[in-house]
């Protein structure tokens, strides 16, 4: 039988960046934008406060574009500060590279294993989904979701008792499925 794990996200993962204020590194992005109308341009923001000093920094998501070309919804999201806009707009590999920035995901996510009926099992196919692209390694999420030490989990992988098609020593925010066999 396969079980079905889900890694949720809990908040928003914090903005790797440099603060031109006070030299830290990461910044705490709350939902909130903010839009300016130049005539028949806009430009929009995603706002995120610096962990340091509280000083705010712009994510730029759209710069001069023609008010035609933007959907209404799209823009009635930025308006109402949307945090499942901002989610999305975040893992948006465009938007991170325009802006040079990267997502600390540390404390942002969850794995719901469903409960632990499962693991007393000889064998189990366990079958990973991810609600949004949190880069995670599968070797943590089988140590968190079977109650087992890091060490272990690698043990059994060179010992060939925890399979899967994917690399489980790297990094990996797609779903996935492995078999661990005690």
């Amino acid at each position: 039988m396969l079980a079905n794990w889900v890694v949720i996200p809990t908040c928003l993962p914090l903005v790797v960046r440099r603060c031109h204020t006070c030299a830290s590194e990461r910044f705490r992005a709350n939902g909130k934008f903010r839009v300016n109308a130049h005539h028949k341009l806009l430009d929009a923001w995603l706002l995120a406060l610096c962990t340091g000093c509280g000083e705010t920094t712009k994510v730029t998501i759209l710069e001069r574009a023609n008010v035609r070309s933007v959907r209404p919804e799209f823009l009635d999201r930025m308006h109402d500060n949307d945090p499942a806009l901002a989610a999305e707009l975040l893992q948006d590999a465009v938007v991170r590279r325009r802006n040079r920035v990267a997502l600390d995901w540390d404390g942002a996510w969850r794995l719901d294993t469903g409960g632990s009926d499962h693991l007393d099992r000889e064998v189990i196919d366990i079958s990973v989904r991810f609600a949004a692209r949190v880069p995670v390694r599968p070797a943590r999420l089988v140590a968190d979701g079977c109650g087992l030490s890091r060490a272990e989990v690698e043990r059994l992988i060179t010992e060939g008792r925890l399979v899967s098609a994917v690399r489980l020593t790297g990094r990996i925010s797609g779903d996935f499925t492995f078999t661990l066999k005690r």
